[in-house]
């Protein structure tokens, strides 16, 4: 398996970025819009950096998985599975439901579809 650097080193950035966000940043906008946003780019950018082949539709495919998560948050599957005291758990899989976040996921799928047609996004390994 050979790593991607370039998308490697942009998935480390954001993961920094959000961290700081989750961290230090308590307003209305970044923290709740721009975070779920860029938290799609940023499954995005792991994938590329690990997998060697282009996938796809890989901006639906996550926003399908990121859209059931949160409808998971809806039916409180981290009480059901007893995973309300792990602190991991919580972060992964939240614990409120949210529709604006859906509408956040659909956008940050919408800029890597963008950016993947714009060819913004070099498939070039």
């Amino acid at each position: 398996m050979k790593v991607n650097i370039r998308y490697l080193t942009i998935f480390l950035l954001l993961f920094l970025i959000e961290a700081i966000i989750a961290f230090f940043v308590h307003d209305a906008i970044i923290r709740p819009y721009i975070g779920d946003i860029l938290v799609v780019i940023l499954m995005y950018t792991f994938i590329r950096a690990i997998i060697n082949k282009k996938i796809k539709f890989l901006p639906i495919y996550l926003f399908i998985f990121a859209t059931i998560v949160e409808i998971s948050q809806y039916f409180h599957l981290v009480n059901i599975l007893h995973l309300q005291n792990n602190k991991i758990a919580l972060i992964i899989l939240g614990n409120s439901f949210d529709i604006k976040d859906i509408l956040c996921y659909l956008v940050g799928s919408i800029i890597l579809i963008i950016c993947e047609r714009s060819k913004l996004i070099n498939d070039n390994r």
